[in-house]
């Protein structure tokens, strides 16, 4: 659930280093958001990062 659907943006993994210099794994996730956006002519419920919604690639159905 965690990608957006317009530019593909999902969680990418990477490794958490404390100040002990210990290391596990960790996770970041992509700011998604549910919304109602107009896909191919009709209003369609989408998941779409916060970036695409700043830059104007989705356009909101309201």
């Amino acid at each position: 659930m965690a990608k957006c659907d317009f530019c593909g943006k999902d969680v990418s993994f990477g490794i958490k280093v404390s100040h002990s210099h210990r290391r596990s794994n960790r996770t970041w996730k992509p700011n998604i958001k549910r919304v109602k956006a107009v896909v191919n002519g009709t209003p369609k419920r989408v998941y779409a990062c916060t970036r695409c919604l700043r830059s104007g690639k989705v356009t909101r159905a309201v």
